[in-house]
């Protein structure tokens, strides 16, 4: 199989706004090198961290300082994102099987092997090497995961980033069958997934969300639900809940570590809300808790992934798809959050 020395994308040429994005069709189409994989992207989702690392939101001072990246490692333009891809293998390295060519793949977006070498802090797909927002991309073999299933690809593109975060989180906080846990930002797409995932656990589960998107998560698995606005302790009282899983922070922050019972565990992976919060150390120390902060994929959370999609222990949640050209209006769209799932880019 080959494929064209050009090719189509988008390329972030900066930190800023949706100016920073161009449409470009004279890109030069990837090589494999000796451990890689070449995918031809059909569909890639739209992810916060697309928007973040353009905003350089991840930097703690100046935007446009060298730790504007989930990483903290500098950010080189132009840069193609895209953390959520599904394709089809194109073509392989030296030392990859040519049997591979022609797999339908979803690709890991933690990478922990680039540029032929494994890697002491781990990468983030589109972040620090270029991603899926092109015609093809280009990822070592290991990462590159084949899939069995009767999707589409745009459903299935709405997995890898989210599901993989959520199932993270509960495999780092140790989740267990009837377990309750508390999800905040539960509507969107990695809260939407936690859902689900927790569900397919047999743990018990409480959602929070707005009023028009409580009976969606419902649907889902979620047990209850609670109204952002809502106050958490006098809904459920105080203790009574065994994980959070948190993709919000803000303000209300405090009170999710009051409704934790003793020994109870908190994973965050997310801030949606705000990322500085006031912490009291006496709840953190005189009730046991422990913290997980999830970003570097557990290594054994892709496989498990995609086992549970292959098994169709979990549903694919597309609110809407775009055309890769129309990057701009998919960003806005996902900003809005007037939607549950992922809003997924299609190319052609």
């Amino acid at each position: 199989m080959t494929y064209p020395e050009k090719m189509y994308g988008v390329v972030l040429n900066g930190h800023g706004g949706p100016e920073m994005l161009a449409w470009r069709d004279d890109l030069m189409a990837p090589l494999p090198g000796k451990n890689d994989v070449v995918v031809r992207v059909s569909a890639a989702g739209v992810n916060n961290t697309d928007i973040n690392t353009r905003t350089a939101w991840y930097s703690k001072g100046d935007a446009a300082a060298d730790d504007a990246t989930w990483s903290g490692t500098p950010l080189t333009f132009p840069r193609i994102q895209g953390a959520d891809v599904c394709g089809e293998i194109v073509a392989v390295g030296d030392a990859i099987d040519n049997s591979r060519i022609g797999e339908r793949i979803l690709i890991e977006p933690c990478i922990r092997e680039a540029n032929g070498r494994k890697l002491k802090t781990p990468w983030y797909f589109g972040s620090e090497c270029d991603g899926g927002f092109a015609q093809y991309t280009r990822v070592a073999s290991c990462h590159a995961h084949a899939i069995t299933s009767d999707l589409t690809d745009a459903e299935l593109a709405s997995f890898p980033c989210s599901y993989s975060t959520a199932e993270n989180m509960l495999t780092r906080a140790k989740v267990c069958k009837d377990e309750t846990i508390l999800v905040t930002g539960a509507s969107g797409g990695v809260g939407s997934a936690t859902v689900q995932m927790a569900q397919a656990r047999g743990a018990n589960v409480i959602a929070v969300t707005s009023a028009s998107k409580a009976k969606a998560l419902m649907k889902l698995g979620a047990l209850k639900t609670l109204d952002r606005n809502d106050e958490f302790i006098s809904e459920i009282g105080a203790g009574k809940v065994d994980v959070v899983i948190d993709l919000v922070a803000g303000p209300k922050w405090p009170s999710l570590l009051d409704l934790l019972r003793p020994g109870g565990r908190y994973a965050v992976a997310g801030a949606i809300g705000g990322p500085i919060v006031e912490l009291d150390v006496r709840t953190l120390y005189l009730k046991d808790l422990s913290f997980f902060g999830c970003t570097v994929l557990e290594p054994e959370v892709f496989g498990n992934l995609i086992r549970r999609i292959e098994r169709k222990e979990i549903a694919p949640l597309v609110a809407e798809t775009y055309p890769l050209r129309e990057i701009t209006a998919a960003q806005k769209a996902f900003g809005e959050k007037g939607y549950i799932g992922k809003i997924v880019l299609e190319l052609n």
